[in-house]
């Protein structure tokens, strides 16, 4: 009985599509206003070369926001991959390079809640999505990217700042953002919604 249920609860429904894929245009054109303000944050934080690795996290929550709310496997790879695409059909400095860091971070996001089994959508979940997006973009960009050409001091200090960027804006922002979204009933079709609702009644 359970073999049957099991594939039931993974299988995408058509709501599961449009809503997925609205997050994901949605997250793209975050994606490309980020990058218009990137090299204003980059700026900030230039007094300490790699500090800019705190704003790796603005290009990673689609795909934590996208698991959280759809709760289906592939749903965290498929959102981050929309918001890459939209992203770089807006234009940014990147180009294609978008799409290919979209690939990889998605990548990443999708196995932080696969190692939790696709059990784990709650901030346990988001944690790990956000730690391994954070991860995957952290050695893409300190081994193919302007950063590689930092000082190892600073390639350090960029590594562990894209994860801990991973971790709160990505991790926490978009299990915060999930669930202020559920508050409001939009999210009433989905376990995501519904779990909420039952919290705040609990």
């Amino acid at each position: 009985m359970s073999s049957s249920v099991v594939p039931t609860r993974r299988t995408w429904r058509v709501v599961d599509i449009v809503v997925a894929s609205v997050v994901g245009v949605a997250a793209g054109v975050i994606f490309w206003l980020w990058g218009l303000a990137w090299p204003v944050f980059d700026s900030v934080l230039s007094f300490t070369p790699g500090l800019s690795g705190l704003t790796a996290g603005g290009w990673l929550f689609a795909g934590v926001l996208g698991g959280l709310i759809i709760r289906k496997p592939g749903a965290a790879f498929y959102t981050e991959v929309v918001a890459a695409v939209v992203s770089m059909a807006l234009g940014t400095q990147w180009a294609t390079e978008t799409l290919i860091w979209g690939l990889i971070e998605g990548v990443g996001a999708e196995l932080g809640f696969a190692i939790l089994l696709y059990r784990n959508w709650r901030l346990l979940g988001a944690l790990s999505a956000g730690i391994f997006a954070g991860l995957s973009v952290a050695i893409l960009d300190t081994t193919s990217s302007s950063v590689a050409a930092l000082a190892v001091e600073a390639r350090t200090i960029y590594f562990f700042a894209a994860v801990v960027s991973g971790i709160v804006i990505a991790g926490i922002g978009s299990w915060a953002l999930q669930r202020a979204l559920a508050a409001t009933g939009v999210l009433d079709r989905f376990a995501s919604g519904r779990d909420r609702r039952r919290d705040a009644t609990a």
